[in-house]
């Protein structure tokens, strides 16, 4: 399947049980609200997905099942979060024989790479996999900034095509269309930011809350590229204190959270994580719940 690198895009949790098995039934129910709300792909074991728990062989399971379950309707986008280039390659390659459609890779984890090792790592993976991936650009979380000038490189290899921008600047949006034109599909990666990134030419939305609430995110991306501010405007603001638990540390529990308040997903994280408790759980509780409470008829 073809990706047109455009939408809405959810980084989805990985389901658990209170024993920290993957709960598959309960992973499927939150895939049909994502489905039914009309998003354009979907992201398996990103840093949401607590990829760093996992092991390879269930991240090859979650993208088997995904595929078994989405049939075709959306692409299946598998994160590479890889310390080494050969591991890296190895799970691409593994993630394209489950039947992945791209892929979302971070630079290299724990070393904090100069320009030329990041390129060469970005460029050693496309000549490994056909499959089309999406850069990752996360130097607040990650250390590690694919600059325009690494950019300029990378876009001699055709199957990068895409860029999560989560630099948290939206001005990155512009520069990038300004040195590149299309060339590269441009995603916003942050939710605080999503609709300023959308307006500057943003051409979708990896998001995190959509976990929790899919139809309010979709409906965001759809206004917003209709021309349709003050409408998407009235969603946005009422989103934002929502949205800003995708910009915590703990965004895992503060989403699972509203994933189970919302009555699809559960708050079971896997260790070292764990589930949230006193003050701290009362006023994420508190958030979500008004958020619930006050949510706007679409």
């Amino acid at each position: 399947m073809a990706i047109l690198w455009e939408g809405v895009m959810p980084a989805l949790t990985t389901k658990f049980t209170n024993d920290e098995k993957i709960d598959f039934l309960l992973f499927e129910k939150n895939l049909r609200f994502q489905l039914d709300a009309g998003v354009n792909g979907l992201i398996i074991g990103g840093s949401l997905g607590e990829a760093s728990t996992l092991e390879n062989s269930e991240k090859i399971d979650l993208i088997k099942f995904t595929q078994d379950q989405v049939a075709g309707r959306v692409p299946v986008i598998m994160t590479i979060a890889e310390g080494g280039t050969r591991q890296a390659v190895a799970l691409a390659q593994e993630a394209e024989k489950a039947g992945a459609n791209g892929l979302m890779v971070l630079p290299p984890m724990r070393y904090k790479s100069d320009h030329r090792e990041t390129v060469t790592f970005y460029q050693t993976l496309a000549d490994a996999s056909p499959l089309p991936i999406m850069v990752y650009n996360n130097p607040v979380d990650y250390k590690i900034e694919v600059t325009l000038d690494m950019f300029a490189e990378l876009a001699e290899k055709r199957t990068i095509q895409a860029v999560k921008e989560s630099t948290r600047d939206v001005s990155n949006v512009t520069r990038m269309i300004n040195r590149f034109g299309h060339r590269f599909k441009l995603f916003c990666g942050v939710d605080t930011i999503a609709m300023e990134e959308l307006m500057l030419g943003a051409d979708g939305w990896v998001a995190g809350l959509v976990c929790a609430f899919p139809k309010e995110t979709v409906a965001i991306y759809k206004l917003t590229k209709a021309g349709k501010i003050e409408e998407a405007l009235k969603i946005y603001r009422w989103f934002l204190p929502l949205l800003e638990l995708d910009i915590h540390p703990k965004l895992v529990q503060y989403i699972k959270l509203a994933e189970q308040e919302a009555g699809i997903g559960s708050e079971h994280v896997r260790a070292p994580r764990l589930t949230l408790t006193g003050e701290e759980r009362q006023r994420i509780l508190k958030i979500i719940r008004d958020g619930i409470n006050s949510r706007p008829k679409l």
